[in-house]
């Protein structure tokens, strides 16, 4: 379905037109008219597939074509983090364009003189305020904030927020606003936690499901099951057969990934890290260079599994697998974004067989295991039975005896400083980047 067969207004329609929005994806295209006929909503969709677009259009069309005032605030949106406060903010710079629709993002991290143009944002009235619910909170315990007047509010990641702890938070939000109110909800994932606050909060809601808890179909996933040792060699030969242009590595701790970033710096990789023990410009830094080519890998903890729209990521790496299958499909989720095609590995340690058997139950299928190069020894299995070179058991593993002789022969292998096993060097990255296609600015988020 287009655009225009569910939209009217021509100045938003000319928007869309000149950023290349044609096709509505599915969640907008089963979103976007019960929002317009004023209905809650409940949403459930995967990461990358518009849902950003799916409440905002229909929200700026009301907006404009019901004349709603603008000298207070009409729309609250609600966002997890700063990040994605910020992308929600562009997008909807981009959408109304053309019209009379003035938008805001209030969020944490930020100085005195920021903070007081947040204050003077608010206290004037904004058609849309997208924020974060502590920094929110913060303006309304000033007693300057008058939310009594919202005719819409939107929580984004709702599943996301409520795992972060901001329940509490968005319920002291939700009492400042009327009860008589349009409230859209979406969220990557529908535990019972977030049906409950949908009970709560919504009143009677159209439902939208759309493939829950599954990557998208044109991300490749394969995974190499192996030693803990092996793992930053087999990096490196994945990086020297097809040198990194736009990749994200996700690994467990911020520890590991400062010792990943600066073993990756060794190979002449331009790489930049990404943790909470970075400030809030810090991270901006690193996006900004990521987006802009000057890094070719980031280093991250989940703190970016979602909330970011960067196009063209072409490869996420688990370095390590994640705790939660849910976490996963956010992970990968970074990739084939807009309808297009991506690559997610993933490196399974002997401890981290059991958590990634759940995401194959989660996937209701099997994810490709490839052989480790035959340079860098033995490896564990992943199956009930070990086969040597079978993709079932990720590699060449030939029983209980050789993984012993092979954990042996490895642990009396000298190690560097950092504790990872010395190998034979590998030829430096060419540096060579691979063609890449023209940048979508479909702005899924």
């Amino acid at each position: 379905m287009r655009f225009d067969e569910i939209l009217t207004n021509d100045d938003l329609l000319d928007a869309l037109y000149d950023m290349h929005f044609d096709e509505c994806t599915p969640i907008q295209e089963l979103a976007i008219p019960p929002v317009l006929e004023g209905r809650d909503l409940l949403a459930v969709a995967q990461t990358g597939t518009g849902k950003t677009a799916a409440y905002l259009l229909p929200v700026i069309e009301r907006l404009v074509n019901d004349n709603y005032p603008q000298d207070h605030v009409n729309c609250v949106v609600m966002s997890p983090t700063r990040e994605l406060a910020q992308q929600i903010d562009r997008q909807m710079q981009g959408f109304s364009y053309f019209m009379p629709v003035s938008s805001m993002a209030i969020y944490g991290g930020t100085d005195g003189h920021t903070y007081d143009q947040q204050r003077k944002g608010l206290k004037m009235g904004a058609d849309v305020v997208i924020a974060t619910p502590g920094r929110l909170l913060a303006h309304l315990s000033m007693g300057y904030v008058d939310l009594s007047k919202v005719s819409f509010f939107i929580l984004d990641e709702a599943d996301r927020m409520l795992d972060m702890g901001f329940i509490d938070d968005i319920m002291q939000i939700i009492g400042h606003l009327p009860k008589e109110r349009q409230t859209l909800l979406f969220s990557a994932t529908m535990p019972p936690k977030i049906q409950q606050l949908a009970e709560r909060i919504l009143n009677n809601p159209a439902e939208v499901k759309i493939a829950v808890s599954k990557p998208a179909e044109k991300i490749k996933q394969r995974a190499y099951v192996c030693y803990e040792t092996q793992k930053l060699p087999i990096l490196e030969n994945l990086f020297r057969e097809n040198p990194p242009s736009r990749v994200i590595i996700f690994s467990s701790s911020k520890q590991k990934v400062k010792e990943l970033a600066r073993a990756l710096k060794k190979f002449k990789i331009k790489v930049a890290e990404m943790h909470s023990d970075l400030d809030q410009n810090q991270r901006e830094d690193v996006m900004l260079d990521f987006k802009a080519g000057k890094i070719n890998v980031v280093v991250a903890t989940d703190i970016i599994s979602r909330g970011i729209d960067i196009d063209n990521i072409e490869t996420v790496i688990n370095y390590d697998v994640p705790h939660e299958a849910e976490d996963y499909v956010h992970r990968i989720g970074r990739t084939a974004r807009a309808d297009k095609e991506g690559s997610a590995y993933t490196f399974i340690s002997e401890k981290e067989r059991s958590r990634f058997r759940n995401i194959e139950k989660l996937l209701e299928k099997e994810v490709e295991k490839l052989e480790v190069p035959e340079n860098l020894g033995e490896t564990p299995s992943y199956g009930a039975a070990a086969r040597k070179g079978g993709a079932q058991s990720g590699g060449r593993s030939s029983g209980r005896r050789n993984t012993r002789q092979y954990k042996k022969s490895a642990d009396s292998r000298p190690k560097d400083k950092r504790g990872y096993h010395r190998h034979k060097k590998s030829p430096k990255p060419s540096g060579e980047k691979p063609k890449q296609t023209q940048s979508s600015t479909d702005g899924n988020a």
